[in-house]
């Protein structure tokens, strides 16, 4: 395996496809279907699939993050969007499993975290030795 998407539902993909590139500095690789009912965001080598919520429930939240992403300086991105008026929901801190991270609020209600390893190592949150699958 080499990377994943994780896929948000979300009420109206034009509202969310904007806020993600717009507000939040993604690259839309263009949206699919008439609602349009699919869209694939990107910034750097993080990817976001957005796909609309087809039988009118709302958008389902996750019992807290929706994803957690890896940044460089998570310092740097929080003021930014702070600056853009993206809703801070967890303010930035140093947490006790050793990352820098902050968590914003999109438009659906996903939480999704971004954070930086406090001593940048090989091994860490989310990133253990690989040997393989499990037997």
């Amino acid at each position: 395996m080499i990377r994943s998407m994780p896929v948000l539902q979300v009420a109206d993909v034009a509202r969310s496809e904007a806020f993600y590139c717009d507000t939040l500095g993604f690259r839309s690789h263009g949206a699919w279907g008439d609602g349009p009912d699919f869209v694939i965001v990107q910034h750097g080598r993080v990817t976001i699939a957005l796909d609309r919520s087809r039988d009118g429930s709302p958008a389902p939240t996750n019992q807290y993050w929706a994803a957690y992403v890896y940044v460089e300086d998570a310092d740097a991105l929080c003021e930014a969007w702070r600056g853009k008026g993206v809703e801070i929901v967890r303010e930035l801190e140093d947490a006790p499993y050793g990352l820098r991270d902050f968590d914003i609020r999109d438009p659906d209600g996903h939480i999704i975290a971004f954070g930086h390893d406090i001593e940048p190592a090989d091994t860490g949150p989310g990133l253990m030795p690989w040997d393989g699958p499990a037997a």
